[in-house]
């Protein structure tokens, strides 16, 4: 199924990207399709940010790691930050 989504990455996305273990990486790879085609998949347990990120959303690459994301638009998608729970207080 094709999307109309704009997908864009933080230079803090792809540089903390790159430095995840590399079956984390290989699940984030598998998880962004899903998310592209439906960002509100169950699979994905995305669910709104509270606080000072609450302009922001994460989802679940597994039980532990997490990509945090903004709507740009509604069919514009930046990611911003990758990482375990610890993401949530950069």
């Amino acid at each position: 199924m094709k999307s109309d989504v704009t997908t864009y990455y933080t230079p803090t996305f792809q540089k903390n990207f790159h430095r995840l273990p590399k079956l984390i990486r290989e699940k984030a790879l598998q998880k962004e399709p899903i998310f592209i085609i439906n960002p509100f998949d169950p699979r994905l347990k995305t669910h709104k940010l509270t606080g000072q990120l609450k302009q922001y959303w994460s989802f679940s690459i597994d039980y532990q790691w997490r990509i945090v994301f903004r709507f740009v638009k509604p069919n514009t998608i930046l990611f911003v930050d990758v990482g375990t729970h610890e993401i949530y207080k950069r």
